[in-house]
């Protein structure tokens, strides 16, 4: 690469990413009424911003927040199914966030639309024992490396 090309490169990294969530497609996730639009994700160090929607009734199963999460509400709500927080919901404009370590299921009666915020992916608990992420991939083997940093 020339010095010039390298230059370019760094500038451009510098640049403003603009994302318009109302042209995106959502992304259906392995659970099922989980629904996502990616605004940032970091496939290096795993920090993501997501529109986050949930059907009514949805679960998003036995998972913890290896790192601070950040919920904001933007329509419907949220409720810990279990965990410490147990029947804790989050409803319309309301914000919550979870410390590294909170560890619960969470669901939406009636649906909902949420911004959500991780500094590195969830670790999801398996009938099986497996620890994977959100896609389904041992948690350890993909985002392990990325903790240690």
């Amino acid at each position: 690469m020339t010095a010039a090309a390298a230059q370019k490169e760094q500038a451009d990294d510098l640049r403003s990413r603009h994302v318009k969530p109302d042209e995106m497609a959502w992304q259906k996730l392995r659970f099922p009424g989980c629904e996502v639009k990616s605004l940032l994700f970091d496939a290096k160090t795993g920090l993501a911003t997501l529109l986050f929607r949930m059907a009514p009734g949805a679960t998003l199963p036995d998972h913890e927040h290896v790192l601070i999460e950040q919920t904001y509400v933007l329509e419907g709500s949220l409720v810990d199914k279990d965990g410490p927080d147990a029947g804790l919901e989050v409803g319309p404009g309301e914000f919550v966030w979870r410390p590294a370590g909170s560890r619960h299921s969470a669901w939406s009666p009636n649906g909902g639309t949420f911004l959500a915020m991780f500094q590195i992916p969830n670790k999801f608990f398996e009938a099986d024992g497996k620890v994977t992420d959100s896609a389904g991939k041992d948690w350890q083997q993909v985002w392990g490396p990325a903790l240690s940093q």
